[in-house]
């Protein structure tokens, strides 16, 4: 049995116990990742296709481990007018095994998001007495001006909308933020993003250390360590 799925923007041709090597996935090694936007899935001559995606299918893999791809040279010339330059570039990659590819029946990953929500609806709920205990406090949290968010390296500016939708508007909130908590609120964001480092550099950021913070951004390609 095998399955065409999509992961991290890019269609793979998967089958079990085969290893895949992809964008670079927010998490740790050893962790448990599902991708249910499965395309087609194939048993023998059974052969079901989605539109676009299978409803109730998902693949099912474990990380195994972290990496760098190899190095890619991109080469700019203009003739006649002196301009060359030379940029190398390596992509961050994830390394992971498939464990297993259900075909129907896999609605699990709707009522965890769905929990999630809860929790939060829970959390706003349980803070709204605190205001209503100290609305003299709350009322300048609500007038705090909106830090920059596009500071940190690896955000851009649909990023930052995204974040400051999701109550993340300062940098003192993003350093707070949970790197798996930030994957999770930009899944829907075109492109690959890794919020790994984004929590430390708002907290140097928050604290005024724009030097310490410019030296460590010259290290960083799109907010990963190079």
């Amino acid at each position: 049995m095998y399955a065409i799925v999509e992961i991290a923007g890019q269609q793979f041709k998967v089958a079990k116990d085969q290893k895949v090597f992809v964008h670079r996935l927010a998490g740790e090694e050893g962790d448990k990742v599902s991708f249910d936007k499965v395309l087609l899935t194939a048993d023998g001559d059974k052969v079901t296709l989605g539109a676009p995606a299978i409803d109730g299918a998902q693949v099912g893999a474990k990380i195994t481990r972290h990496l760098r791809g190899d190095k890619v040279i991109v080469f700019k010339k203009k003739r006649r007018k002196g301009y060359r330059v030379k940029n190398g570039h390596r992509q961050s990659l994830t390394e992971i095994v498939i464990e297993s590819i259900v075909a129907s029946g896999a609605k699990k990953a709707a009522p965890k998001k769905e929990a999630k929500k809860t929790e939060k609806k829970v959390e706003a709920k349980v803070a709204a007495p605190k205001k209503e205990e100290a609305p003299k406090k709350a009322a300048p949290k609500k007038s705090a001006k909106a830090d920059d968010l596009k500071k940190i390296e690896g955000i851009g500016p649909k990023i930052a909308e995204t974040l400051k939708a999701n109550g993340i508007v300062t940098f003192a909130d993003l350093s707070k933020a949970d790197p798996k908590q930030i994957a999770e609120f930009i899944k829907d964001v075109r492109g690959n993003h890794v919020p790994d480092t984004w929590p430390k550099q708002a907290e140097m950021a928050a604290d005024g250390k724009w030097d310490e913070l410019k030296e460590w951004q010259d290290k960083l390609d799109g907010g990963i360590e190079k």
